[in-house]
């Protein structure tokens, strides 16, 4: 029977066998030897794979249960207090990440091979801004007499001092700005990253105690290398990238043609009030999307001085009076990428937030020539449409040449480090090497973490962060580093959730024998492989889940015509109501979620529920492996993956 779309998408089918399947597997044979079972169930735990895409390694599906109601809380917590614990166990800016992270988390979830993705994103904001609310703040243990210097105060840098304090390390920041936030104050607008949230989050780390800033000064030049060395038992290298590349085509030294990352530095400080009448920015990613963005909230202003025309205050040689505002007209506004629409690096949400605002995209084109007037500005761009050599290598169609007039041209293509006084860290690029533990490979007690190995995500960031506090960790302890597990994430542990539920195991006193199955100081029939394995879709059994459309925030976006002088943010999140409901779609990839289809449908009754005083998270079901006679049909059965049938041969 046919159905249209719309049925399709709701009325969900699953099927054992595809087209051209044709042979029965006669499983008698297999699993039948006279009396005992070939194969029994073990019950395994998995990496699912939106927290194998996060990059910070976010226990997502552990913070989604925990909303959700199937994993408990302390008894002397409540839900989103515990929430909010277990995701900021890998990232401690739940607020910020909810918003403007572009989620590959979202990307990888297994949901999207039954109806649409969990929103992450918006249950992390709401974990967030609960967070903001009931003023949760950071436990942090007794401080050592070790202390780090941590240069960039950006979320690499402050993600570091978070997780060196929680070991018990103390650090001071050093930032060249004023105020600490790095990209996430500076590089990206305040309507998608709200000022009170970033402060309070920010706040809350140097609330740990331990952690001394120092703002307005620069390693290189106000304070020296050698200085750190003689002060400071480590130092981590958290620049980030402040300088943004120029078009790769003549005339683009012109003085109007500027980088996006300085073009929203001045945004973000408040010097730079009004743009252009015309405004082209080069781009294609999340960065050239905040460019357009701002410029159609910021407009123009007519017969404005030479003085104060945008490149001026981009530069920093003047600054706009604020007044400015109430003489903003809209101004035209247009992006260009070198790829098709999908190819885009934005995401594809922003893609249309920045179209509904009125800026005009062209797809899969790339810039020729700066043109120039008779003062040496740019009046306009020649672009071409773009093809791909077979080494990638983007090149312009003969034959297919255009202009586009602008007053204003933004360069958004890229980033570099900002390394004037730091030369001996210079790897030729403008970036500063790391190795796989983010050590400096050359500089022993020097340590990298964020854009300055290579410019990406702000969760990049934050997980490189992470990573190198345990590096430093191991080296002050003068230990070497611990070897990286495969799947490099911060894992669910049972041994701790047993331990917070007043169920650790007795004391092994190391005699071998048999029987662990009634022994106290064994977790019976359960194996870790979340260090080693990410679960895919094939592993679940996804008919059990049924059509439920996902819960959207809210997201107010100005129009064309509203956009101008429109600061408001844009996402609404979710009340606790809804985000319960949200996390109630995660399907729990790798982990049991307690939905009982094994117990029902086990035809020997050989699966039962642990006591109720012995179960937590992961210890729901167990075996009666005297019943067993390994039919498989619980691992059939178990929508999470959680059973395999590896007990045996």
């Amino acid at each position: 029977m046919s159905v249209n779309n719309e049925q399709q998408a709701e009325k969900l089918t699953f099927r054992v066998y595809e087209d051209g399947d044709y042979k029965w597997e006669d499983w008698q044979e297999a699993i039948f030897s006279a009396d005992h079972s070939h194969k029994c169930p073990t019950y395994v735990h998995r990496t699912p794979p939106c927290q194998g895409s996060c990059p910070s390694g976010e226990d997502i599906r552990g913070w989604l249960q925990i909303a959700k109601g199937i994993e408990k809380p302390p008894a002397d917590m409540d839900w989103q207090e515990y929430a909010f614990r277990r995701s900021t166990d890998a990232n401690p800016f739940p607020s910020m990440m909810g918003r403007v992270c572009p989620a590959p988390c979202e990307d990888g979830c297994n949901r999207n091979d039954v109806e649409d993705f969990v929103g992450i994103n918006a249950v992390e904001q709401f974990i967030g801004d609960t967070a903001y609310d009931n003023k949760y703040t950071f436990e942090a243990p007794a401080l050592g007499d070790k202390k780090v210097a941590i240069i960039g105060g950006g979320p690499a840098g402050l993600a570091a001092a978070y997780q060196l304090r929680r070991k018990g390390h103390g650090s001071l920041i050093i930032d060249d700005h004023e105020e600490l936030g790095g990209m996430m104050r500076y590089g990206i607008p305040g309507y998608r990253t709200p000022r009170d949230h970033l402060d309070h989050e920010i706040q809350r780390i140097l609330d740990m105690g331990g952690i001394e800033v120092r703002t307005g000064a620069r390693v290189g030049t106000d304070i020296t290398v050698e200085q750190l060395e003689t002060d400071y038992d480590a130092v981590i290298w958290c620049i980030g990238c402040q300088t943004g590349r120029a078009l790769p085509v003549p005339g683009s030294d012109a003085p109007n043609c500027v980088s996006g990352v300085k073009f929203l530095e001045a945004f973000n400080q408040g010097t730079l009030q009004v743009t252009a009448d015309r405004v082209l920015c080069v781009g294609g990613g999340d960065t050239s999307i905040d460019v357009v963005s701002v410029a159609r909230r910021l407009g123009k202003i007519k017969n404005i001085n030479k003085s104060q025309r945008p490149e001026a205050v981009i530069g920093g040689y003047v600054a706009h009076d604020a007044a400015f505002a109430a003489m903003r007209e809209g101004a035209e506004v247009t992006l260009t990428s070198l790829f098709p629409r999908e190819q885009m690096t934005a995401t594809q949400e922003e893609v249309e937030d920045a179209l509904h605002e009125g800026v005009d995209i062209h797809y899969g084109v790339i810039p020729v020539e700066v043109l120039l007037n008779d003062e040496d500005r740019a009046r306009g761009l020649r672009m071409a449409e773009c093809r791909f050599e077979e080494d990638g290598r983007p090149v312009p169609v003969e034959g297919t040449e255009f202009e586009i007039e602008c007053d204003l041209i933004v360069s958004a293509i890229g980033q570099g480090g900002n390394l004037e006084g730091l030369e001996e860290f210079d790897n030729g690029r403008g970036l500063i090497d790391a190795d796989k533990f983010f050590q400096h490979p050359e500089k022993t007690g020097h340590f990298v973490a964020g854009d300055i190995i290579r410019p990406h995500l702000l969760t990049t960031a934050i997980g490189q962060a992470s990573i190198a506090a345990d590096s430093v960790d191991h080296f002050l302890k003068h230990n070497e580093p611990s070897k990286r597990p495969k799947v490099d994430v911060h894992h669910f542990s049972l041994l701790e959730k047993l331990r917070e539920s007043n169920l650790e195991p007795e004391g092994y006193d190391h005699q071998q024998e048999w029987g662990t199955c009634d022994s106290g100081y064994a977790v019976h029939n359960y194996e870790d492989r979340s260090a080693h394995e990410i679960i895919p879709s094939e592993k679940l059994f996804l008919g059990h889940f049924e059509y439920t459309p996902r819960n959207k925030r809210e997201a107010r976006g100005p129009g064309a015509e509203e956009v101008l002088s429109d600061f408001e943010e844009r996402h609404i999140g979710l009340d606790a109501d809804t985000a319960r409901e949200e996390a109630g779609r995660c399907m729990s990839c790798g982990m049991c979620f307690e939905c009982d289809n094994c117990v029902i449908y086990c035809p020997q009754d050989a699966v039962f529920r642990v006591k109720k005083d012995q179960s937590t998270m992961g210890r729901y079901v167990d075996t009666d492996y005297d019943r067993c006679i390994g039919c498989h049909i619980c691992a059939d059965v178990c929508p999470t993956g959680y059973i395999e049938m590896g007990m045996g041969e």
